[in-house]
C-alpha cells in the first residue's frame, strides 16, 4: 500500500481500475469495499495528511481539530444576508476519515421518512426499507442485532459508558415537559429524549479511517496518496479517464481504466466538477472553464443545519466548565482517560439529545437538541468560568437553499459558499419555536432547580422579533451540508439513482452532496450508507 504524498511518476499507482478523489467517509468505504476484489486495483486520492495526530483518536481531541488548518479545510461562508451579514464557520475533515476523523461522534441515522422523502423526490429505490440494509451493514451495534441494527460492521456504535445529573435531569426535565423517552433514536421511531449512541469504542474515536481504511491498507490492489490536491477529472470525449492532481512533487496524472469517483463532500464535490467543464454553463464560461457538459444543478441546492446555542448559568458547580479550568480536574480527566478511557477525554459533544416536532401541525420531529454539561463564549470558544450548561438546538429539515461557486478556477481556491440561511420563512419561524420550547424545558423540574438565570438569548429577549434578532446574530452551522449534487431522476439533477453524473460516462459523485434533501439529524451515518449502496452499484460495472 502506497500512503505517501510523494510519488514516483513512473508509479504503478498511477494506473488504477477506480481513482477514488477524496479519503472522508465515502472514499473510505468505497476503498475498503473495491479492494476487496483482489482483481481490482483503487487509487485514493486525499488531499490532507494521515489520520495519525493523537488528538484524532482521543474523543475531546475534536477542540483542537476545529481550528487545525492541517487536517480542517477551515471554510467559510460568504457574508450571510439572513445572519446579520456574518460569514459562518465551516469546518470540514481534510484528513484520511474526512469529517468521520474530526466530527462530534454523535450517531443518528435520520427519520424512515427522510428516505422515503428522496424516493419520492425522483431518488429511486433511496426509500427507507431498501436503505435499511445499508444503514446497518455499516455498524457495529454494541447492544447486539435487532430489526434495527447489526454486528460486525466496521464503525462501532456505543452507549455512553458514563452519567451525570445534568444529563439525568435535561432527560427528566423534557419527560416532565411530555416528551417520551427513548432509548434509541436509530430505531423505531426518533422521537422524544434520551441518551445519544456515539461513534466512540473503548475511548477511541471509531471513524471511517479505522473502521474501513485501516483494514485494508495492507492489500497489494489499493493505492493511498496523502497530500493529493485533485485539479480536475480528465475525460476521452466524455468518458471519464483520470485524474490531474498536485502533490509536494508537483502535477500528476493517473489513469482509470473503469471510471473515476468523486468522493469530495458538498463542497468540494461540485468544485471539482466545475473545474473539470460539468456545471452552469455561464458560470463556467465566467472563469474561463471549456464547458464539457452544462449541468445547472451543480452546486445548487445547498442545504445546512442551523443551530441555536442557549446558554444557561447553574447555581452549583455540576458542569464540566469549572473541572475545565481547575488544575486538579484536569488531572483527574486524565487520570480517568488513562485508567479506564472513560470520563470527559472520552464523552463526544454532546451526550443527551431530544428530537421534537416545532408545532402540533409537524407531522415527524424537527428540532433536535444537542444538550451538553458544558458552556462556553460563542466568540473565543473558551469554556466558561463559571457553571453552565448549553442547549443546542436546529431545525431538521430547513427550506432554505444556498449554493456553492467557484472563486477561481484553481482548485488551491476556496469556493464561494452562499447557504441563504433563514431566508425562508418557514425557517425563522422554526427558530422562534425552537427558542420557546427551549425555556419551557429549563423551566421544568428538575432543571429548573438548577438554573440560576439565562445568559443566551437573555431573559431581556422576549418577543418573536428580539428572538428571531438573536437568531440572526447567533445562529451558527452544525456542520451537516448536503445537496450540492443533488441526485435524482430529472434532468436537472447531478446524478442519476445509480450516482452515475448525467452527461458523461463512467464518473460518479459518492457522498452527502448527492442527498436530494437534508436527513433529520448528524449526517454521517447516511453517508455511510450511500456508500455501502454505491459500492454495490460500482462492484457491478
Amino acid at each position: 500500500m502506497n500512503s505517501s504524498n510523494s510519488i514516483d511518476s513512473s508509479d504503478a499507482a498511477l494506473q488504477a481500475d477506480f481513482i477514488i478523489v477524496g479519503a472522508g467517509t465515502a472514499g473510505c468505504v468505497l476503498a475498503n469495499r473495491l479492494s476487496a476484489d483482489r482483481g481490482c486495483r483503487v487509487l485514493l486520492l486525499e488531499a490532507g495528511p494521515a489520520d495519525d495526530d493523537r488528538w484524532i483518536h482521543i474523543p475531546i481531541g475534536i477542540f483542537r481539530l476545529i481550528s487545525d488548518p492541517v487536517r480542517n479545510w477551515m471554510y467559510y461562508t460568504e457574508p450571510e444576508p439572513g445572519l446579520d451579514g456574518r460569514r459562518v464557520f465551516w469546518p470540514r475533515g481534510k484528513v484520511l476519515g474526512g469529517s468521520s476523523s474530526i466530527n462530534g461522534m454523535v450517531y443518528v441515522r435520520g427519520q424512515a421518512e427522510d428516505f422515503d422523502r428522496w424516493a419520492a423526490e425522483g431518488a429511486t429505490g433511496w426509500d427507507a426499507k431498501t436503505l435499511l440494509p445499508y444503514l446497518k451493514r455499516g455498524f457495529h451495534q454494541s447492544r447486539g442485532a435487532d430489526p434495527w441494527h447489526d454486528t460486525g460492521g466496521p464503525i462501532h456504535v456505543a452507549d455512553r459508558p458514563d452519567r451525570h445529573p445534568l444529563w439525568d435531569a435535561f432527560i427528566e426535565a423534557a419527560v416532565a415537559a411530555g416528551f417520551p423517552r427513548n432509548p434509541d433514536f436509530n430505531g423505531e421511531r426518533q422521537e422524544g429524549v434520551g441518551y445519544y449512541q456515539t461513534t466512540i469504542r473503548r475511548g477511541r474515536r471509531s471513524s471511517a479511517a479505522t473502521g474501513y481504511l485501516r483494514p485494508a491498507q495492507q492489500r497489494p490492489n489499493l493505492d493511498v496518496i496523502t497530500g493529493a490536491l485533485a485539479h480536475r477529472v480528465l475525460f476521452q470525449g466524455r468518458r471519464a479517464t483520470g485524474v490531474q492532481f498536485s502533490t509536494d512533487r508537483g502535477p500528476q496524472t493517473a489513469r482509470a481504466s473503469r471510471g473515476v469517483i468523486v468522493a469530495g463532500g458538498s463542497v468540494n464535490s461540485p468544485q471539482l466538477l466545475m473545474l473539470s467543464g460539468i456545471g452552469p454553463a455561464e458560470h463556467l464560461g465566467q472563469h474561463g472553464i471549456e464547458v464539457l457538459h452544462d449541468s445547472p444543478g451543480v452546486g445548487a441546492n445547498l442545504q445546512d443545519h442551523l443551530q441555536l446555542r442557549l446558554v444557561y448559568r447553574l447555581n452549583r458547580p455540576i458542569s464540566f466548565n469549572l473541572q475545565a479550568h481547575s488544575v486538579l480536574g484536569k488531572a483527574r480527566m486524565a487520570l480517568q482517560y488513562a485508567l479506564r478511557r472513560q470520563g470527559p477525554m472520552a464523552y463526544p459533544t454532546a451526550q443527551t439529545g431530544l428530537f421534537a416536532r416545532s408545532s402540533p401541525q409537524v407531522p415527524t420531529p424537527d428540532l433536535q437538541y444537542h444538550f451538553s454539561n458544558y458552556s462556553f463564549d460563542a466568540a473565543t470558544r473558551r469554556v466558561h468560568r463559571f457553571p453552565g450548561m448549553t442547549y443546542s438546538v436546529c431545525q431538521l429539515r430547513p427550506r432554505s437553499r444556498g449554493r456553492i461557486t467557484l472563486r477561481a478556477p484553481d482548485p488551491a481556491q476556496p469556493v464561494r459558499i452562499e447557504a441563504n440561511y433563514l431566508s425562508a420563512p418557514e425557517d425563522q419561524e422554526a427558530a422562534v419555536a425552537a427558542v420557546a420550547l427551549t425555556r419551557r424545558l429549563a423551566s421544568s423540574s428538575p432543571m429548573r432547580e438548577l438554573v440560576q438565570t439565562e445568559i443566551a438569548p437573555g431573559p431581556e429577549v422576549r418577543t418573536r422579533e428580539q428572538i428571531l434578532a438573536f437568531a440572526r446574530s447567533n445562529g451558527t452551522s452544525i456542520y451537516h451540508p448536503v445537496g450540492t449534487c443533488r441526485m435524482g431522476s430529472d434532468e436537472r439533477a447531478v446524478v442519476d439513482p445509480e450516482l452515475r453524473v448525467r452527461g458523461v460516462q463512467n464518473l460518479w459523485v459518492v457522498d452527502a452532496s448527492v442527498m436530494p434533501s437534508l436527513t433529520s439529524g448528524n449526517t454521517n451515518a447516511a453517508v455511510v450508507a450511500i456508500a455501502e449502496r454505491a459500492s454495490d452499484f460500482l462492484t457491478k460495472t
